[in-house]
């Protein structure tokens, strides 16, 4: 009943922004036993969650898609990442496979610093990858170790977009934070870095690395809900700077790994009060820009 009410209002909000539908850069399309995994961390709470998190939509993968497809969801990603070597290759055949078979999703693939990560990143990009998805803090790795140079280079120069979960949220690890990331633009100020999260819970150091670097955006998820502002909130004396970057913000959801239903994400963005203009450009036209949809 949750998701038929999700939907119902998730179909609302489309029709009165008047959009065509909705872009959600930050969706997880996995193999299914690295999914149960996932699943199984969030379930006990591990020590990158550190507290209850339910799982909305847990189902098959058919089910999911589905779903997302009646929300009006007509792109998305399959943010795919590996928490130790050797791991990062195998997920990226997967993923080429998954947006194969599934041509609404953006063919997405990932790395992690080992030997012959620029090897494997140029055959995803020569494969039509057009999202990747870097992960410092489940990782555990330095985005300036030097084995990531030439690959943070190439994704530059191909302007392909990063979607980077480097904020200290929900839990810090040795390499987030907004001053690696500022070393990494430093030597690479044309990469398309995606801040997943906003950077929760440095907030305002990710929105002024933004403010500093026109190829910088930032993705919603989880952001500005009910579950997040109880323990991270946004900082109110940073609102008008969202509406300053109001070009470079695209709506992520992390969808299905979410302890609430899709609509709040987009309520949660609604009830900013920067306006209808604003929320078209968040759900749909800036992504849409940038991914060419």
């Amino acid at each position: 009943m949750d998701s038929d009410n999700s939907r119902d209002e998730v179909v609302r909000f489309r029709e009165r922004l008047g959009l065509p539908g909705i872009i959600d850069v930050h969706t997880h399309f996995m193999p299914e036993r690295v999914l149960r995994k996932v699943w199984a961390y969030f379930d006990s709470a591990g020590p990158l969650i550190g507290r209850e998190w339910p799982i909305t939509y847990r189902r098959d993968e058919e089910g999911r898609l589905a779903l997302l497809r009646s929300f009006g969801v007509r792109r998305f990603t399959s943010m795919v990442y590996p928490h130790k070597p050797k791991m990062a290759a195998w997920l990226n055949g997967w993923a080429a496979d998954f947006a194969a078979r599934v041509p609404d999703c953006l063919h997405t693939a990932t790395f992690f610093p080992e030997e012959g990560v620029e090897r494997y990143v140029r055959e995803a990009v020569e494969a039509g990858a057009r999202v990747f998805k870097s992960h410092l803090q489940v990782g555990a790795y330095d985005a300036n170790d030097p084995l990531l140079d030439p690959v943070w280079g190439l994704l530059a120069e191909a302007g392909i977009p990063v979607v980077t979960h480097c904020g200290s949220g929900p839990a810090a690890g040795k390499y987030t934070g907004p001053a690696p990331v500022g070393r990494l633009l430093s030597r690479h100020p044309r990469l398309r870095l995606v801040v997943a999260h906003m950077g929760m819970p440095e907030y305002a150091d990710f929105l002024a690395l933004a403010a500093a670097y026109p190829q910088v955006r930032l993705d919603t998820t989880m952001a500005f809900t009910d579950f997040s502002e109880e323990f991270t909130p946004f900082p109110a004396a940073e609102r008008g700077r969202l509406a300053d970057l109001g070009d470079r913000i695209l709506l992520g959801t992390d969808f299905p790994n979410i302890p609430y239903p899709y609509a709040h994400q987009l309520h949660a963005l609604e009830r900013l009060g920067l306006g209808d203009d604003w929320l078209r450009a968040v759900c749909h036209d800036n992504a849409g820009e940038l991914f060419g949809v």
